[in-house]
């Protein structure tokens, strides 16, 4: 898991100095120079607080470069010729960089031309499914260096794999494909990288339909809104959440699994409406996804959605906030238990009610929160625009009062940038 603060390494950390030094030296933003790297200023303030290390020697050039400067002037101990150690498991990239390469071009072009794996390497589908399984608890764990080494080492294979497969197996191989790119795009969405989200996530809906499973091509269109979400594209997700839903109500099926899927894309979509600031939408978004969990009466995670009466709940909060309805959100949420729920989803809740405090100038209880929230799932914290926000709001609202607390809570999300 990505560090947070006490545990950054001091190599890191003097490094992102360095760097936030020269950048402003030249009289750049964090958003223009995160830019000119084809980076997002998530990324960048967390390179500059030493929470993201930078171990690929051709991006710490490219930051050099920008910067008119030498490498051995950013990272003095780095010989030459690169890196001569290993990283330690701490300073684990966290960047998905080389996912987001995986995603680049035809991602099995030799086996499409050759009309065979010559890969010499052969997994089993069991195998297959057990490294699927293992991406997505690393995904809901938000253990996003792991999902990336993962994820490198088994997408080439499966993509290999399902061209070269007997017409028995490509059904259950495609599946599998598309629940490893749902995987890859909510790991995207979590890093504020929407547009890598919204590849993985169109190339999840295109393999779920050569499965035949129409409801993991409702789930992966999920996925998809969430990246629109991320990239203020409201209009775009607007359409695909709603011809989903549109065509799961006409199917008309009453099983648990397409409850779920519809469900959650109503939960979707009231995250759209409130983000446009379409109040009465929103609410009654949240009141079908809430008449459907009542029906299924359990907490589910078809398809890795996690939907159910809590994550409703959960939700609803989240949407009120959005909305500054602070008292309705809290009224909600003190009385929801996540503790079912995963890290990522626990980590949200105390989130949104770290925001809500905020909003009613509740500045014990919103850190309180908000420092719950960095401890389950740090990259909610540090990537969630939202999240800084509401710490920057209640370092303003304290002034000199502000708690050494609040303050290291400031600096390691990089709040007052």
């Amino acid at each position: 898991m990505k560090p947070t603060g006490k545990d950054v390494d001091p190599q890191d950390r003097a490094f992102g100095q360095r760097v936030q030094k020269f950048r402003k030296e030249r009289g750049r933003t964090q958003a223009e120079f995160a830019a000119s790297l084809g980076k997002t200023s998530s990324w960048l303030s967390q390179v500059e607080r030493g929470v993201q290390p930078v171990q690929r020697m051709d991006l710490l050039q490219q930051i050099a470069d920008e910067l008119g400067v030498s490498v051995q002037q950013l990272r003095p101990h780095v010989p030459a010729d690169g890196p001569s150690q290993a990283p330690t498991a701490q300073s684990l990239s966290n960047d998905l960089d080389e996912t987001r390469r995986l995603l680049s071009g035809h991602p099995a072009l030799r086996t499409l031309l050759a009309g065979h794996d010559d890969s010499g390497t052969v997994r089993t589908l069991e195998l297959l499914k057990g490294d699927v399984d293992d991406l997505w608890e690393l995904t809901h764990a938000g253990q996003l260096a792991q999902v990336s080494t993962l994820a490198v080492q088994l997408l080439p294979g499966l993509e290999r794999t399902v061209r070269t497969a007997s017409d028995e197996e490509q059904p259950e191989l495609y599946l599998l494909l598309s629940r490893a790119y749902q995987a890859l795009s909510a790991a995207f969405v979590r890093q504020d990288e929407a547009d890598a989200a919204w590849v993985a996530a169109d190339r999840a809906v295109l393999t779920a339909e050569r499965s035949g499973d129409p409801l993991n091509v409702c789930a992966s269109v999920f996925r998809m809104v969430q990246a629109f979400v991320r990239l203020r594209s409201l209009g775009q997700a607007e359409h695909a959440a709603q011809t989903a839903i549109n065509a799961l109500e006409e199917q008309g099926s009453q099983s648990p699994t397409t409850l779920s899927v519809l469900g959650s894309l109503h939960l979707a979509l009231a995250l759209v409406r409130a983000r446009a600031s379409a109040r009465t939408e929103a609410k009654e978004e949240i009141a079908k996804a809430r008449g459907i969990a009542a029906q299924l009466g359990q907490n589910r995670n078809d398809f890795n959605l996690e939907f159910g009466p809590i994550n409703v709940e959960i939700q609803a909060v989240s949407t009120a906030v959005d909305l500054g309805d602070a008292g309705e959100a809290l009224d909600i949420g003190l009385t929801i238990d996540a503790g079912e729920l995963s890290p990522e989803r626990q980590g949200r809740l105390l989130m949104d009610l770290g925001r809500a405090h905020a909003q009613r100038r509740h500045g014990g209880e919103a850190l309180d929160c908000l420092l719950r929230a960095e401890a389950i799932a740090p990259e909610i914290i540090q990537t969630h625009q939202a999240a800084r926000a509401a710490i920057r709001e209640l370092v303003l609202v304290a002034g000199p009062n502000a708690s050494r607390e609040l303050l290291e809570l400031a600096e390691r999300a990089d709040a007052l940038d």
